[in-house]
């Protein structure tokens, strides 16, 4: 993994995305010390965090990670997530963030020099190229060590510099099964957005 010190770098985290790569791999994420990774390795300018929030709910017992979120260093970027039942007759919820990462990408992109994406989903392979194109150099992180792999492959061919999830995931996770005694002390700070995707997959 290559980062220079002095680069402006933001990170861009899709949420559902990277709880669905650590649920894979058996981590959960601190959000603390993911930060503090990348700030030790180069010079944080922004770390985004993007996550889809269920409609339904009056009032969001998650709200007190979402400001522990704001107020240690991440700009979060929500926005309303539509709840429906599929044909099958199953629960589903749908708040895709990719329009909203992608449009701060790009106008982030004349102020950074290096962009770290935190998803394997390809069709951010084109928004790839165009900050490229720019002059701004481009990691993705996700993980090929799951079987299928959750990256796809124009999105990594595109990515100036692939990193597995798995191979940096000692720096900022825990594993599950030590999870499970720490929980019950101090829930892990994970996103909101994990709760959706965590619902979602336990239907399918």
């Amino acid at each position: 993994m290559f980062f220079q010190p002095g680069e402006r770098t933001c990170l861009f985290i899709d949420g559902s995305n990277l709880y669905s790569a650590s649920r894979h791999l058996g981590f959960d994420v601190d959000y603390r010390n993911l930060l503090t990774f990348f700030r030790s390795k180069c010079h944080i300018i922004r770390a985004y965090y993007y996550s889809a929030i269920l409609e339904s709910e009056e009032y969001s017992p998650l709200k007190p990670l979402t400001d522990w979120l704001v107020y240690n260093g991440y700009s979060l970027v929500t926005k309303t997530a539509r709840e429906f039942v599929d044909q099958n007759g199953r629960r589903r919820v749908k708040g895709s963030m990719d329009i909203e990462l992608a449009v701060d990408m790009m106008e982030m992109a004349a102020k950074m020099d290096h962009a770290i994406l935190f998803s394997g989903d390809a069709d951010f392979r084109r928004l790839l190229e165009s900050v490229q194109r720019q002059g701004v150099r481009t990691t993705v992180i996700s993980s090929v060590r799951t079987s299928p792999p959750l990256i796809g492959d124009d999105l990594r061919r595109q990515a100036d510099q692939f990193v597995d999830l798995a191979d940096i995931a000692s720096h900022f996770t825990r594993r599950q099964s030590e999870a499970r005694v720490v929980r019950q002390q101090q829930a892990p700070i994970r996103h909101p957005a994990d709760q959706f995707s965590e619902l979602d997959d336990d239907e399918d």
